[in-house]
């Protein structure tokens, strides 16, 4: 009995193999004749993407980018699913690798500490954003009929009120602050809406500040440059096709990185700005200050003519004035912001200035596109519509008396009787014989 019973079993696994081997076999002849068939493979995510940033992202990324993305698949993207074979990478293996990556710890590097307990979405959006990219290549490459990234389920993002100083605190800052380096640094971030990076990198040669430029009220600054700390990976696969200088190591053989000027991460971070009269006249003092001191370092400094540069000439990094940042704040009891804020302040501080002129304002932030700025400054928008509405409000709606007075001289009534009661309004009221005087007038 128990061994029929073993036997039956057997046959009918046996049945159901064949019936599917059956079905399989005509999918297979399907997909052949339609020309989609992909014979399977036994390649590995980790083997795959290795393969995609020598074939991809050495041609498609900048310097930046590189890093970033080769640090998302190292960091975040092998350990989960590295050891998956790629044609296993279904939808629903992709919502689970969602799922796990929100439970992730995020990774602290020497330049950056973890600050979260899980992986933010913003941070798990740049890794479903870097494997879409990699899919559609696989799909390309005839590695899998379809991209399983293609419509990923994020985690929500919440839109967080971003925390800036306003006028009255940038200038109580700029008050209190003794550090020249941070003090050039505050006002160009706010006056020109400059990134740090640009700031540091920003050289002489950009900067016009001549006595017929501000005679003119044409002082400006080209932006064409960052100052950034690359990872030497980086340059050795993409090359130094986007780094326009490369400042020598202080310390041969210890640093796996480079401090570089590059080009911006975009087009139309390349551009010019206007400075105000005060801020051309502070860089000229600025200019006559850090001449001085290179006199008196004679050999010691090395002029690599840089606006803001250590005492040596070497770069000033956005860590030395990001730390000269945070000791200006707790010294001068100012609200806990980030330095990039500042670029925030400068953005909503000029929409007002400007009532909502997006593109004057985008030419100076440097934004790919002028979507950016409205959605990341709506509220700004919100504000002159609601000033528009306490226009209308006393435009319109203010002087309930004066509608009174129209609705009688422009509805049709018996004229005698009507003239009777405006002349006894008019005399019990004054003020709203002087209104009608002042209507008839205008009119």
């Amino acid at each position: 009995m128990k061994t029929t019973r073993t036997s039956n079993v057997k046959n009918g696994r046996h049945f159901l193999q064949k019936k599917e081997a059956l079905i399989r076999k005509a999918q297979i002849e399907n997909e052949q004749n339609k020309g989609t068939f992909i014979p399977p493979s036994n390649v590995t995510v980790a083997e795959f993407l290795k393969d995609f940033v020598e074939l991809y992202g050495s041609k498609r990324w900048g310097l930046s980018a590189y890093t970033g993305n080769v640090g998302l698949i190292e960091n975040y993207i092998n350990p989960l699913i590295g050891e998956c074979y790629v044609q296993d990478v279904s939808r629903r293996v992709v919502d689970g690798f969602v799922l796990k990556l929100q439970k992730t710890p995020p990774v602290s590097t020497l330049y950056r500490k973890a600050k979260t307990d899980a992986l933010p979405p913003c941070t798990i959006e740049k890794i479903c954003k870097v494997m879409h990219c990699a899919f559609r290549q696989a799909v390309r490459w005839d590695m899998v009929p379809k991209n399983p990234f293609d419509d990923v389920l994020l985690p929500k993002k919440e839109k967080k009120v971003r925390d800036i100083w306003t006028v009255e605190v940038i200038r109580q800052a700029l008050d209190n602050c003794s550090e020249g380096k941070l003090f050039i640094a505050i006002n160009l971030a706010f006056a020109c809406s400059l990134r740090l990076g640009e700031i540091t990198g920003l050289t002489w040669d950009c900067v016009h500040i001549s006595d017929t430029d501000i005679a003119k009220d044409d002082a400006y600054i080209i932006v064409n440059k960052e100052l950034a700390r690359v990872d030497q990976k980086a340059i050795n696969a993409i090359g130094e096709k986007d780094i326009l200088f490369m400042f020598p190591r202080m310390i041969r053989g210890r640093s796996t990185t480079r401090l570089v000027l590059k080009k911006p991460k975009t087009e139309t971070s390349v551009r010019k700005v206007w400075l105000p009269k005060t801020l051309a006249y502070i860089l000229r003092d600025w200019k006559e200050r850090q001449d001085k001191l290179k006199e008196f370092m004679g050999d010691e400094y090395t002029d690599y003519n840089l606006v803001l540069a250590l005492e040596t000439g070497r770069p000033c990094e956005d860590r030395v004035i990001g730390n000269q940042f945070e000791r200006l704040k707790k010294s001068a009891g100012l609200p806990d912001v980030v330095f990039h804020s500042l670029r925030h302040s400068s953005t909503t501080y000029k929409l007002k200035l400007n009532h909502g002129d997006i593109k004057a304002t985008q030419g100076d932030t440097g934004h790919a596109q002028a979507q950016m700025v409205t959605e990341v400054y709506a509220h700004i928008l919100d504000e002159e519509r609601k000033i528009n509405a306490q226009k209308f409000e006393i435009a319109f709606y203010a002087n309930p008396d004066m509608r009174q007075v129209e609705k009688e001289l422009s509805t049709p009534k018996d004229k005698g009787t009507d003239l009777q009661k405006l002349l006894a309004q008019l005399q019990e009221n004054p003020e709203l014989a002087a209104q009608l005087k002042a209507l008839l007038n205008a009119k």
